[in-house]
């Protein structure tokens, strides 16, 4: 886990975007923020519950987590990798309550909210929609000039997802303000 230079500080010019991989039993988070064009880590780790723990228990934990997240970081948005179906329909459950969960947190505290693929995501982080955990990582680490591989690969993930977030912010202003 990285430590956060400047974490639940006052809100500074510039864009502060909370992204979330969604999980039950691992939920990656990263706070990105960019001014002047340049982006920087402020925070990224992981939400772990134990899967043994009652489901209802497992989502509390989530909730307060975020909620303190959202608080602590104070987010201009928030960026969450959309559920897409798997072989496993168990994980894929989790992985929806968790991103029911962080959109319901966004929402409470009248935050906007995008959700991205996970091809969308690596196409605008690597360039290519079927990138790989490790090129991920490594575009990652590049982007946000870190001397290591951001791990784990969760908070990897949710980085690339604020980094996709911040991509796709122009072309969404620029949209929204031709209606």
């Amino acid at each position: 886990m990285f430590a956060p230079p400047a974490f639940g500080a006052a809100r500074s010019a510039g864009t502060t975007v909370l992204g979330i991989d969604p999980g039950l039993t691992r939920c990656g988070y990263a706070v990105l923020h960019q001014e002047s064009g340049a982006v920087t880590m402020r925070h990224m780790g992981v939400i772990t519950t134990p899967p043994e723990m009652d489901l209802a228990d497992r989502l509390l934990i989530v909730m307060r987590e975020i909620e303190a997240l959202i608080d602590e970081s104070r987010p201009h948005s928030v960026a969450v990798e959309q559920v897409f179906f798997q072989s496993n329909a168990r994980t894929a459950m989790g992985v929806a309550q968790a991103s029911g969960l962080v959109l319901v947190c966004a929402r409470q505290r009248d935050l906007p909210v995008a959700r991205y693929t996970p091809s969308q995501v690596k196409r605008a982080v690597t360039g290519s929609g079927v990138a790989d955990k490790k090129q991920i990582q490594a575009m990652v680490a590049r982007r946000l000039q870190l001397s290591v591989l951001p791990s784990p690969v969760d908070a990897a993930d949710a980085a690339a997802v604020a980094l996709c977030h911040l991509a796709a912010m122009p072309l969404a202003h620029a949209i929204g303000s031709t209606m």
